[in-house]
């Protein structure tokens, strides 16, 4: 993928842990924690609480940050991204999605999200590249090009 083609839109956890973790084990770590910084820095970017939950825990565990490093981020958070709230609605929309998409219950509840939050795009590492959801939603994968490059 072309980050300079790259465009706001729905941030999955693992692309924001990218951007503040460096995996010594992997060889395309530094670039790809390049591109998730370059997605992560776009203004109105859409994430859930689910997203905001999961990178916190991620970033105490892995990382250790500490309280005052987790408020920061939030912060910053907030005033870079809209956070959606995982609400019912997301809930049920999430197990038609799963059936219909045949996706896990976390990456559901993502596509949930995205979708309701009107994203076009979603950047997930994890999911099926290139996957449009509801005619409205492209899942991306912003490190696609990498393996082919070292794989």
């Amino acid at each position: 993928m072309n980050v300079g083609e790259s465009q706001p839109g729905f941030i999955d956890s693992n692309i924001w842990l990218y951007r503040f973790i460096l995996n010594p084990r992997d060889a395309d770590a530094i670039p790809k924690q390049q591109i998730a910084t370059t997605i992560t820095n776009y203004q109105n970017s859409l994430i859930s609480t689910q997203v905001v939950n999961d990178v916190c825990s991620n970033l105490i565990r892995k990382a250790g940050f500490n309280n005052p490093q987790i408020q920061i981020l939030l912060e910053e958070l907030a005033q870079g991204c809209e956070i959606l709230p995982v609400s019912l609605e997301t809930l049920q929309y999430s197990v038609k999605l799963r059936d219909r998409y045949s996706l896990s219950f976390w990456d559901s509840l993502i596509v949930a999200s995205a979708v309701l939050g009107d994203a076009r795009i979603l950047y997930s590492e994890d999911m099926q590249d290139g996957l449009i959801v509801e005619n409205t939603l492209q899942i991306v994968n912003p490190f696609r090009d990498l393996s082919l490059i070292s794989g």
